[in-house]
């Protein structure tokens, strides 16, 4: 991971001639190292050839839609993945954050508002943390940014695992939508909680013995969610 501060090598996936060129190019003056493709096919055997550190996908690419693509991308990596997606356009938000999304920027997009989204996606993985604690046989190393279950690692995206450590950082408390979306996702728009949402939902399926009735990650209704300890 390089200094977010500095640059990030950035696969974006655009089909849209003008719109990849304009963003590369703005993307590029930030001082970002870029490779674009035209196609989701194009991506995925680019981020094979040379892994970057984080892929930007437009949701409406021909073929492989830019949702497909995050999902196989979430097979077996967990690159972090910012969609970019219409106005309005609802149902690809919730789609691409279940497909294991780490955001969305809505289109048009300001290029000083996207570089902004990808330094706090990355920053995710390099917060400081010092400490290793036990909930029962679930284990979150926070010097080693690593969790095990039952003995056995659990793969998390940098968004997934900062929710984690900040949801056990403060056990039996509940913590608001907007508190959690402020912390992890440094957004400040109220309409951005189905991001907590969908995150709490893919750390359940990872963590839980049974995601349907969860035991770990418990929700206070109407205001957010609370880390119960074993």
């Amino acid at each position: 991971m390089s200094d977010t501060g500095a640059v990030a090598s950035i696969l974006f996936v655009e089909d849209d001639p003008s719109a990849r060129t304009a963003l590369e190019l703005a993307l590029s003056r930030q001082g970002h190292r870029v490779t674009s493709r035209a196609t989701g096919e194009d991506g995925l055997d680019a981020l094979r050839a040379r892994r970057p550190e984080i892929a930007i996908l437009d949701v409406m690419l021909p073929g492989m839609d830019g949702i497909e693509v995050c999902r196989r991308i979430r097979r077996d990596d967990t690159l972090p993945v910012i969609l970019l997606t219409a106005r309005g356009d609802d149902l690809d938000v919730v789609l691409g954050l279940e497909a294991g999304a780490d955001d969305y920027v809505v289109k048009p997009v300001e290029p000083r508002v996207l570089d902004a989204r990808i330094r706090a996606v990355l920053r995710r993985a390099e917060q400081p943390v010092t400490d290793r604690s036990a909930y029962g046989d679930l284990v979150v190393d926070r010097a080693a940014l690593r969790v095990t279950k039952d003995g056995r690692d659990i793969r998390l995206t940098p968004t997934e695992l900062r929710l984690l450590l900040e949801l056990t950082r403060r056990p039996g408390q509940a913590l608001t939508r907007q508190y959690l979306l402020s912390e992890v996702w440094e957004h400040t728009y109220p309409g951005d909680s189905r991001l907590v949402d969908a995150c709490v939902q893919r750390v359940r399926a990872k963590i839980e013995d049974e995601p349907a009735e969860p035991r770990l990650i418990e929700t206070i209704r109407g205001f957010g969610y609370r880390f119960v300890s074993p």
